[in-house]
């Protein structure tokens, strides 16, 4: 309550409304497995394209698993997504190293000026060309009427000081050592001070050599540049960066080596530095005069820059570029189930595979494209993966079926499974392979879940999503007709069909359960919906008087809740006392309940359920019986 303690007139605000609750997004879709590039063990970001995949995940080339081709599963998976009418995608990748001393990552093989240089994720596709470009700026010195200043110069930049002479017959100022220096802030004296390569410290004051015209103080910057050996990977470039770590924007280090440091300091960016730039193993820290030091000689090799070239008037790009290749990056070899279920590192609490989804609350549907190619690993990862949507409560998984697999297999594998958090797709889908031009097989998962989007946006979650059309889709691995469906249905098998005159359809929409309350993809899915969005807009209720107030004030809310959902045709029944009822007085809870801090709830709705079977009788009639 408010304190009045003087006389005078208060306004306040309150409020004669109940919370409202808002419903969750049901389309934001989960894909663990193998890709070409891109990190293991970040927290997935959301994607909203096949581009923005592209740019972290790599594209649509093959990966080499113990030097044999394999389909990349998860580009295509990504592509049908988006195409089908996917909108938000996290996709967490799995990698499998070939042995456990090879991590995968393509590097260069020897050090060089006491670096070492890798790629940030394993992949052969890390593989590529990695260029050092070093460049002198203008000069920054500024000497005009408001006397001699540095202009566009920071704490922790290398530069280099020389002497122009403006004039025939001007020297430089007594004193001046041209050469390469670490310029710092001296904030007691308020005034920029120079240390050289030696590390002798105030060797040049700014106030030794501003007075004469002529003495230029120029920045010393890399610009990175990353072009990767295999076509169609997007290259990379980053210019104009500080050469010394103490070097910060905004408050962040933004030299060369904190920047593509293993563990930047912007972890924002990671995602988007496809290389590592390290000091080697028992090397001493490199500041920036290090680093010029170890470019910037003077002898001969291809891994110096010459300091002639580097210090001209003219500097020549080609002469000032240092270019190494990484290689020997390798895709490793096929995941098992254990590296799609995932871990967390106790130290850097980074977590792998669907550990990684764990902490992202808006994923509604979890696949893993690809798994199944094969019938080595398919069960015991699917199991993981049913595991995790269960584990979850608001997801469902997209179980695919093994590629090649006859009605009798397909029959056969569906059996061992026994879930109401996940669905199960046969056949195999046929596109046109963009990498080969032929046409070749993918998972359904991909389409699936691009169409579970694509209904919930233009129906809602509770329509079923089937009798929808493949929009990528050529036909599929096997024909199924009408009767095999007859067989498969009943046993929990979504099918896809080819109707004549109405193309390519997803025609089924059960889970995986044997439990008939649950029978239905779109109640699951409406329930989770429900579910969720209520636990989401009911959080304000925790540590608030558990009374009549509180209890009526929580009935409103949710009430208000579901009759939006019956006026939206998500609930039978005429009048909205037939298709729900909300309890929370004292016939739900007990006097033990109270003294334990328990609020309970009782909600109940009739929901719709889709029309499987739509059945017209029709008889002969008279015109002169009566009906």
């Amino acid at each position: 309550m408010p304190e009045y303690l003087a006389p005078g007139v208060f306004v306040e605000e309150v409020s004669y409304r109940a919370k409202s609750i808002e419903g969750v997004s049901t389309t934001t879709t989960g894909f663990v497995g193998p890709s070409l590039f891109g990190p293991t063990d970040l927290q997935p970001d959301i994607l909203t394209s096949l581009v923005e995949f592209e740019r972290v995940y790599g594209g649509r080339g093959k990966l080499v698993w113990g030097g044999a081709e394999t389909d990349n599963y998860m580009w295509n998976a990504a592509r049908a997504f988006f195409e089908e009418g996917g909108k938000r995608l996290y996709v967490s990748r799995v990698f499998n190293p070939a042995s456990g001393t090879d991590d995968g990552r393509a590097r260069r093989a020897t050090a060089v000026g006491g670096l070492k240089l890798s790629a940030r994720f394993p992949g052969a596709a890390g593989n590529g060309r990695l260029s050092m470009q070093f460049e002198l700026g203008q000069n920054r010195l500024v000497v005009d009427s408001l006397g001699e200043r540095l202009m566009g110069l920071s704490h922790g930049d290398v530069v280099h000081v020389s002497f122009k002479a403006p004039n025939p017959g001007d020297t430089a100022p007594a004193g001046l050592v041209e050469g390469f220096y670490l310029l710092t802030w001296d904030g007691a004296a308020a005034e920029w001070k120079m240390t050289d390569q030696a590390g002798t410290p105030n060797v040049l004051k700014l106030s030794d050599a501003a007075i004469v015209n002529g003495v230029r103080i120029r920045r010393a910057t890399v610009s990175i540049f990353y072009e990767p050996a295999t076509a169609g990977l997007p290259t990379f470039a980053m210019v104009d960066l500080a050469l010394d770590n103490r070097h910060t924007s905004g408050g962040t280090p933004d030299g060369v080596l904190s920047v593509f440091a293993p563990q930047p300091a912007n972890a924002d960016i990671v995602r988007s530095l496809p290389i590592v730039i390290e000091r080697s193993s028992g090397a001493s820290d490199p500041t920036g005069l290090d680093l010029v030091a170890s470019f910037t000689s003077t002898g001969g090799g291809a891994a110096t820059v010459k300091l002639a070239d580097l210090t001209a008037d003219t500097i020549d790009p080609i002469k000032t570029t240092l270019t190494f290749v990484l290689d020997n990056g390798n895709d490793g070899v096929a995941p098992v189930s254990s590296d799609y279920e995932g871990s967390v590192d106790a130290t850097t609490n980074r977590a792998t595979g669907l550990k990684a989804f764990e902490n992202l609350e808006d994923i509604s549907i979890v696949a893993a494209p690809g798994s199944s190619a094969t019938a080595a690993n398919a069960q015991a990862i699917a199991n993981v993966l049913i595991s995790h949507a269960q584990a979850m409560r608001y997801r469902i998984a997209v179980i695919d079926s093994v590629r090649g697999q006859s009605i009798t297999d397909v029959r056969a594998y569906r059996a061992k499974f026994d879930s109401k958090y996940a669905a199960f797709y046969y056949p195999w889908v046929k596109i046109v392979d963009p990498v080969t031009n032929l046409e070749n097989v993918y998972p359904p998962s991909g389409f699936v879940a691009g169409i579970y989007a694509r209904n919930d946006v233009e129906r809602a979650v509770y329509k079923a999503p089937a009798n929808e059309v493949v929009n990528l889709a050529l036909g599929f691995e096997k024909f199924i007709n009408k009767g095999q469906q007859e067989v498969l249905n009943p046993e929990g098998i979504n099918c896809f069909r080819f109707f004549e005159g109405r193309g390519n359809r997803l025609w089924g929409a059960r889970t995986m359960t044997s439990d008939p309350e649950w029978k239905y993809v779109n109640l699951r899915r409406y329930f989770a919906y429900l579910e969720r969005s209520i636990d989401k807009g009911t959080q304000w209720a925790v540590f608030e008087p558990n009374g009549e107030r509180l209890w009526a004030n929580v009935r409103r809310t949710v009430d208000d809740f579901l009759l939006n959902e019956w006026q939206n045709g998500a609930l039978l029944g005429e009048r909205p006392e037939k298709a729900y009822f909300v309890k929370c007085d004292r016939s739900t809870m007990t006097q033990n309940d109270l003294d334990n801090g328990r609020l309970v709830c009782q909600i109940g709705v009739a929901a719709l359920r889709p029309a499987e079977f739509v059945i017209f009788r029709i008889g002969q009639w008279t015109a002169d019986r009566r009906a």
